[in-house]
């Protein structure tokens, strides 16, 4: 019985709290115009966040990456996180063959070629992510060279291929196919 009474008055307790803290959240009105601290950002800071990539590839900046310089930069750049050869490690595997044609999404190996429908993708990411102790610290000619050696390992492209802001877009990825574009107009958004 005494530990009944305890669990309910702790119940009730964290109940008035958890309102106490709910409706002064909600009340703006107290809150100070400004928290006194950071800035608006300026035009220069948001140019280095405003980096996004179009399937199309309008945003790609000039520079290019052949499959041996990008080969070159996993080794150093890359190789610590994902191995020597990408495929050691479990979990994800960077070089694997796409599995599209009638495998479940389930069942796909999450690979390059299965899991993005655009080769700007594969830019992107790597761009803003990698390397994971120091994201965006690749410069564009070693992002392009990744990307070359990563598609061609996955054998999207031939390993003799220059990839550039030309060159990128104009690869198909195997499972674009497995993508339904919605292009629904007008009527309710679903999430």
């Amino acid at each position: 019985m005494c530990c009944l009474l305890a669990v309910l008055s702790l119940a009730l307790l964290s109940n008035t709290h958890s309102s106490l803290m709910a409706s002064s959240l909600a009340d703006t009105t107290k809150w100070p115009p400004h928290f006194g601290f950071g800035h608006a950002a300026t035009e220069q800071e948001i140019k280095l966040w405003d980096i996004d990539i179009r399937p199309d590839g309008l945003g790609l900046p000039s520079g290019s990456g052949t499959v041996a310089q990008g080969k070159a930069v996993y080794v150093v750049k890359c190789a610590a996180c994902h191995g020597m050869e990408g495929r050691e490690l479990p979990g994800v595997k960077l070089p694997a063959p796409a599995l599209v044609s009638d495998t479940l999404a389930g069942s796909r190996p999450k690979t390059i070629g299965n899991y993005w429908p655009y080769a700007t993708t594969v830019f992107d990411y790597i761009r803003r992510t990698m390397p994971y102790n120091l994201p965006g610290s690749l410069n564009d000619n070693e992002v392009y060279s990744l990307t070359a050696y990563l598609l061609s390992a996955n054998q999207i492209i031939s390993p003799n291929t220059i990839i550039n802001a030309q060159t990128l877009p104009a690869v198909v990825m195997p499972a674009k196919k497995l993508y339904v574009r919605d292009d629904r107009k007008g009527g309710k958004e679903v999430k």
